[in-house]
């Protein structure tokens, strides 16, 4: 299978997958540098519990442009599927951050709650 040509930032030869005859991977791809400087734009801007529901939108905007780029034949349906099947794997990375967050922040509130019954403070009605 052929591989991008590209020099990733780090020196070392990009292991991306052509997504059409120019050769290149979605992220070395000449023609989205404009969309991935918006993605990268906008995605910094969000913080928080924003940045996932952000990644996940900008995921599914990719899924659907490799569709539509699928039903047009601009990307050869084995791509396509390689395609998706990675950005079915990223999804579910954010999904972990997320849930990981999110436990932390449990966890925090639960030992603050912890620390007000044994300081006998009120504001915890517990059992």
């Amino acid at each position: 299978m052929a591989k991008c040509p590209a020099i990733t930032r780090s020196g070392e030869a990009c292991k991306g997958i052509p997504i059409d005859d120019s050769g290149y991977c979605y992220a070395h791809h000449p023609d989205h540098a404009q969309e991935r400087r918006a993605y990268g734009s906008k995605g910094g801007r969000r913080g928080g519990r924003g940045r996932p529901q952000a990644e996940l939108e900008d995921i599914k905007a990719t899924l659907y442009r490799i569709a539509s780029e699928i039903e047009k034949g601009e990307i050869d349906t084995r791509t396509g599927a390689v395609l998706v099947q990675v950005f079915n794997s990223i999804r579910g990375c954010v999904e972990d951050q997320r849930k990981i967050k999110e436990t932390e922040e449990l966890e925090a509130r639960l030992s603050e709650l912890e620390e007000q019954l044994e300081a006998g403070k009120p504001g915890y009605r517990g059992a």
